[in-house]
């Protein structure tokens, strides 16, 4: 049986899912209590993600989210499935340049851990460089 992740992963990798192909999927996991299963916020202003471990409250940005990121409640939308469940397992698909591998696009992927469906949450493009230390923001 596969794990949220081998699921969500095989889901970004998919042709046509994203806006870009995916080269690499990384697993978030909460860096304080190493748990997986978050509550996700994006910004209906710019291209942004936090997600919020349910194990223990600790937020993270995800990949160069914080830049953009807006305190602001009235710009936040909690990500919620289609069931209306807003648990998910997360992961994120990197799209990377072919001349130096650096980070060109970014899909936050999100599978709801009532449910299992999985989808792609927020996806932005990457401009400036070198951007590959985003692989370790998932």
């Amino acid at each position: 049986m596969a794990s949220d992740f081998e699921e969500l992963a095989a889901f970004l990798r998919r042709p046509g899912v994203g806006e870009h192909p995916v080269d690499e999927v990384r697993e978030s996991v909460c860096g304080s209590c190493g748990g997986g299963r978050f509550e996700v916020r994006v910004m209906d202003t710019a291209k942004a993600a936090r997600r919020t471990c349910l194990g223990c409250g600790q937020h993270a940005f995800i990949a160069d989210s914080l830049e953009y990121w807006d305190e602001d409640d009235e710009v936040q939308v909690v990500c919620a499935c289609v069931c209306g469940e807003e648990e998910f397992a997360a992961a994120v698909g990197f799209s990377l340049r072919e001349d130096d591998d650096d980070v060109r696009w970014i899909c936050v992927g999100l599978r709801c851990l009532a449910c299992g469906r999985p989808g792609i949450y927020e996806e932005w493009l990457i401009k400036w460089g070198p951007s590959n230390y985003l692989l370790d923001h998932a």
